[in-house]
């Protein structure tokens, strides 16, 4: 690429960075001279990019609105964001068709090279929700394993802390609850599983194509809901007192989202409210229940059990 062209992307991403820049400071990010920026600037300009020119003492631009997008600058890392970010927005209600025709529009002006990595990443949202950092590295090697049909292999560490080898036909990647899962067909248990991404080591090469098979359920958020339920019918929420990193080694099947420095939501399944009020009230701390109606009215039963039980226990001789 020639170095006026690689010098132009590099200002052009500055730009899209932040929102305004004095002219010092981005000549000093690129190592030019203040009138070189200038120049750069009146051709960022010719090529349609809508650049405002700020006024004050060392004078400053900032990449302004225009009547048309103007082209845009991705490099590998925001090519990925921008995948991800669309492919999830493709299940908020009200925008699935814009998110699924704005991935289609970036893909179509991306270099071969981006094109290939965003094809790989195909991902599901089975709820509305924020996921948690996952490496990238991870990500794609996941992605691309689904995309390409192969058998994945991988370490994967248990809740004991100890990796053990698997094997797998990666089915979808979704996000659920706050959390990646990988949702694939375990070879060495002839059986459907949900993996937790964020515990997957992936292994190289993977394994031989395979043809994917049909998912219980019809579709992938079904059999994800299905899955984490058990068939439990009673499902409850509450807020605990407590940081999220102290919750989620003890939630199980659990969701735990962090809320704050010491407090988090935990969802939960269990076959009773009872048995859910009991479980709950296991973390010992102070705790606000969301919902429904069902888990407070367990709670106030638990309540007059133990408060009965104290007082005919203070009634006894000593």
């Amino acid at each position: 690429m020639p170095k006026t062209s690689a010098r132009l992307l590099a200002l052009l991403s500055l730009l899209q960075a932040r929102r305004n820049w004095p002219g010092t400071q981005l000549a000093e990010r690129l190592a030019v001279s203040p009138r070189t920026v200038r120049r750069d600037i009146d051709r960022l300009r010719e090529l349609g990019y809508p650049i405002v020119t700020t006024k004050g003492p060392d004078g400053g631009y900032r990449l302004g609105a225009g009547m048309q997008l103007p082209p845009l600058h991705f490099d590998d890392e925001q090519a990925v964001a921008l995948a991800v970010a669309l492919q999830l927005a493709t299940a908020t209600a009200g925008i699935e068709e814009a998110a699924a025709r704005a991935l289609h529009t970036v893909r179509q002006v991306m270099p071969a090279r981006l094109r290939h990595r965003i094809d790989t990443l195909q991902v599901t949202a089975v709820e509305e929700v924020s996921a948690p950092p996952l490496d990238r590295g991870v990500l794609l090697a996941l992605s691309a394993a689904t995309h390409a049909r192969e058998v994945l292999r991988f370490d994967y560490a248990t809740a004991a802390g100890d990796d053990r080898p698997r094997r797998a036909e990666p089915h979808h990647l979704v996000t659920r609850g706050g959390r990646w899962y990988l949702v694939a067909w375990d070879l060495d248990r002839d059986d459907w599983r949900t993996f937790r991404a964020d515990r997957i080591t992936p292994r190289t090469p993977t394994g031989p194509r395979f043809a994917p098979r049909a998912l219980p359920g019809g579709d992938v958020a079904t059999f994800v809901a299905d899955r984490f339920s058990g068939g439990r019918p009673c499902r409850g929420e509450v807020i605990l007192h407590l940081p999220a990193a102290e919750v989620s080694p003890f939630a199980g099947d659990g969701i735990v989202e962090e809320l704050g420095p010491n407090r988090c939501r935990l969802i939960v399944d269990s076959w009773s409210w009872i048995g859910l009020a009991t479980a709950v009230g296991a973390f010992d701390t102070d705790m606000e229940v969301v919902g429904p109606a069902e888990l407070a009215d367990a709670f106030a039963q638990l309540a007059r059990r133990y408060a009965d039980a104290a007082t005919d226990r203070s009634a006894e001789p000593r």
